[in-house]
């Protein structure tokens, strides 16, 4: 498997198969859904996690109920013992799943159509250069979701998965370099990311972040 498997759905397509996902999850990630006040936010949960253990249980080949976790320092879930890296993602409507072998991935979704002050995010998330950058597009708001969705992979990737100042992470770059000055970003991550973008579905942006060059990438929809 020398390439990345993104799996893709919304909310309103997985909905029906909300019970078979719930029937999926184990004792804490049930005990987590509980704990979501919003049925939307449970309800992404639901499918998110269960939507995992099926395609991991494919991959491995074993039940979904069955499958093993754990988690690293930071929080990312990994199985024990096993070259199968995966990563998950969720914004307002949709779910994605990126899978691949023997290398850590990070993934990040976001909806073009939500509503966002960039502007002001920006001040408080970009640095200068990814803020001019920002100000200078045709479609700036297109940008911001395009930089936000490629730092939040790379710190996924890397298995940290958030920082208290995103501005000293930046990820305009040419040739998707990256610019770290977090002292323990620094000592967990790659040297470096490849970082892809994608559009999927009708409106949605993906990026996807792997510490070696670029490898293939096949996409599917689900339900």
């Amino acid at each position: 498997m020398d390439e990345v498997h993104l799996w893709y759905t919304t909310l309103h397509a997985a909905h029906a198969y909300l019970q078979r996902y719930r029937s999926l999850l184990d004792d804490a990630e049930c005990e987590r859904a509980a704990r979501f006040r919003s049925e939307q936010d449970r309800d992404r949960y639901v499918i998110g996690h269960g939507m995992l253990r099926e395609l991991l249980g494919l991959h491995l080949g074993e039940d979904p109920t069955e499958v093993r976790m754990e988690r690293g320092p930071y929080g990312k879930p990994y199985i024990p013992g096993h070259p199968l890296h995966f990563n998950l993602s969720d914004t307002k409507d949709a779910v994605l799943i990126a899978i691949t072998r023997n290398e850590e991935v990070g993934a990040d979704i976001e909806t073009m159509t939500r509503t966002v002050d960039h502007a002001a995010v920006s001040e408080h998330y970009f640095t200068p250069e990814e803020i001019e950058d920002i100000r200078a597009a045709t479609e700036s708001k297109r940008r911001f979701l395009e930089l936000w969705t490629r730092k939040e992979a790379v710190l996924k990737a890397s298995g940290i998965g958030i920082m208290e100042d995103l501005r000293v992470l930046r990820v305009n770059g040419a040739r998707n370099e990256n610019w770290i000055t977090h002292r323990e970003f620094m000592r967990m991550a790659a040297p470096a990311y490849h970082v892809q973008g994608f559009h999927i579905g009708a409106h949605h942006l993906v990026s996807l972040a792997l510490a070696v060059p670029r490898k293939a990438v096949r996409a599917w929809k689900m339900h």
